[in-house]
Parts: structure tokens; sequence; C-alpha cells
């Protein structure tokens, strides 16, 4: 069974400019995966040899995304949300997953690898 879990990531950075690098193919392409594309309403990722598809099943734009995988049976997605601190004025990212509990490490690890590849991306 999967667990959830929630990650943070500080990135001075507008919405504007963050929010299509989280939910359009191109922007996921410089970040996330090798290659995404759109079939119909599926997003397409793909990494080396392998590919997986997604569906956005909630979205307010500048805010948050949130993918489903096809093929996963469980009831689990992977988000991405935007919150503004009042105090500092600064941006966080918030991603939200699910993984097996004996490979969460792994997957938390890549996440802070490609959160690092987002953050060259936008200059934060």
């Amino acid at each position: 069974m999967k667990v959830k879990y929630t990650l943070e990531y500080l990135l001075n950075c507008s919405p504007i400019v963050l929010f299509p690098r989280l939910s359009t193919p191109g922007g996921l392409s410089e970040w996330f995966a090798d290659n995404v594309n759109l079939e119909g309403k599926y997003f397409v990722f793909y990494w080396d040899d392998t590919s997986n598809k997604a569906e956005i099943i909630q979205k307010r734009e500048n805010y948050f995304i949130r993918f489903k995988w096809l093929d996963d049976t469980e009831n689990t997605y992977f988000e991405f949300r935007i919150v503004l601190d009042e105090l500092t004025g600064e941006n966080s990212l918030i991603v939200i997953d699910f993984a097996e509990e004996n490979e969460k490490k792994e997957a938390i690890d890549l996440w802070n690898s490609q959160i690092s590849v987002l953050k060259h991306c936008i200059g934060a």
C-alpha cells in the first residue's frame, strides 16, 4: 500500500512563471521528464525507454494541478501546489505524492533532484 508524503521547496518565483512549467507538456519536458506529449486529454511522460500516461484530475490556474497515473490502481495522485508565504512574500512549491513505504526515501531523493533541475530552469 502506498503512503502519501508532502515535500516543500522554496522557489522565489512568480506563479505566472512557475505554473506553466508544472502544467504544460513543454514546461514539464524542461525538468520532470525527458519528453512530455499531449494525446487528447492525457499527458504522456517519457523517460529513457519507458513512458507513462497521466490525466489532470484537478487544476486551478497558478495555484495547483493534480495528476493521476492511468496505470495506478490505487487511489493516488501527484500534485504541485504553489503557496505564497504572507509574511515573507516568497513562494513555495508543495509536492504531494505517494510511494510504497520501502521506496519513499528513493522517491524523495528523485523529487529533490528533479526540483533542483526546475530551480535551474527558472533561475531560482
